[in-house]
């Protein structure tokens, strides 16, 4: 990887880790639940506590944290010269807002797993596997939560707080309504979404914290909220780039830590399958009858190989990774240039770290 990231990702893990620590202390503790009894002990805040973190500390991407440092980067170069503030400073405030987007995304897989039945994240037993389903619900519940709290040790103005909350909140609520139009989907297994409806949904499902990292970071950066706004644009469409592709990997080489065509035992309606009807309306009927039995029979049917080798066949597999691809590398070249310097150190970062998400080479799983 680019040693430019490997600098940027090793003082974000460095924040992440501060703000879900490894072993329970008393400033974490007085920042997340302010005064308590004092019969609330290690054990009763590990419940929460662990099975976040050891998810956490599983790895991922860390992309999109990573891309709110490079946006605020981005943001502060162009606005150096009327800024109040050094761009040093500005930086740092995005360092410190990366929790927001790497926690949510956090909670989402944990609650992801639960509605999925899914057994596996990164390579290790799901969080309700190892902790029960009560225990990881309730955790990746609070995770929401808890993200926030990295707001508050921020030196901001009341109102510029305030919007932080209103935008994290926000993009929040969009995240559950892009899970509720796929959970309708995948426990409908004749319901076939349009690709209108499908785009709807991953912009929403994926796209939004892919949005709420690029805005937060030009918030950061120094620029105002019409730059934020057409820069949360380009990033969600980013996000379903994403999705779009990793959809593709799990029915071609399989997503790292998952098994190839988990997708299919879901019942996903993801962008394969809807472009192989579209070319193949006939058989609708036909792909039903296979996620219905792989969903039975689980990851070993046969169902789920049969399947894989319609939509292969049909081309429906490689044209939605070129549409991801093509997707992915428009609007990552549309956000390098929002401020009109295309060269400048910190948009060749952005277009190179979005160029490696189009082959995704980096470790983790999906979603």
């Amino acid at each position: 990887m680019n040693s430019e990231f490997s600098v940027r990702l090793q003082k974000i893990e460095g924040v992440l880790n501060n703000y879900l620590p490894s072993h329970i202390n008393s400033d974490w503790k007085n920042l997340s639940f302010g005064s308590i009894d004092s019969c609330v002990n290690e054990t009763h805040l590990s419940n929460l506590l662990l099975p976040c973190k050891n998810l956490l500390d599983l790895g991922g991407k860390r992309w999109r944290p990573l891309l709110l440092v490079l946006c605020a980067e981005l943001a502060s170069s162009a606005k150096a010269d009327i800024s109040q503030k050094q761009p040093e400073d500005l930086v740092e405030k995005a360092y410190s807002l990366t929790p927001l987007v790497e926690f949510a995304h956090t909670a989402s897989l944990i609650h992801d797993d639960i509605e999925d039945s899914a057994d596996t994240r990164r390579g290790k037993a799901a969080a309700h596997i190892t902790y029960g389903v009560d225990v990881a619900l309730n955790a990746g519940s609070w995770l929401y939560f808890e993200a926030a709290s990295c707001i508050k040790n921020l030196n901001l103005s009341d109102s510029e707080k305030l919007a932080l909350y209103e935008l994290f909140l926000l993009e929040l609520r969009r995240l559950h309504l892009g899970q509720a139009m796929d959970i309708l989907w995948h426990r409908n297994p004749s319901l076939i979404p349009s690709v209108e409806e499908y785009t709807a949904m991953v912009r929403n499902k994926t796209g939004t914290l892919s949005r709420l990292a690029v805005k937060l970071g030009v918030l950061a950066g120094g620029a105002g909220t019409e730059e934020a706004e057409k820069a949360g644009k380009f990033a969600e469409d980013i996000g379903t780039g994403f999705q779009i592709i990793d959809d593709v990997i799990n029915l071609t080489t399989g997503n790292p830590g998952k098994k190839r065509g988990d997708d299919i035992v879901e019942g996903k309606k993801s962008l394969p399958v809807l472009l192989h009807l579209k070319k193949n309306p006939g058989d609708k009927e036909k792909l039903a009858v296979l996620f219905e039995k792989a969903r039975s029979e689980g990851i070993n049917s046969p169902a789920v190989e049969e399947a894989i080798t319609l939509l292969t066949q049909s081309g429906a597999v490689e044209e939605a990774r070129e549409n991801g691809q093509k997707t992915i590398e428009e609007n990552a070249l549309a956000l390098a240039g929002l401020f009109g310097n295309e060269e400048s150190a910190p948009a060749v970062l952005i277009t190179d770290l979005l160029g490696i998400l189009r082959g995704l080479p980096l470790q983790e799983g999906r979603k």
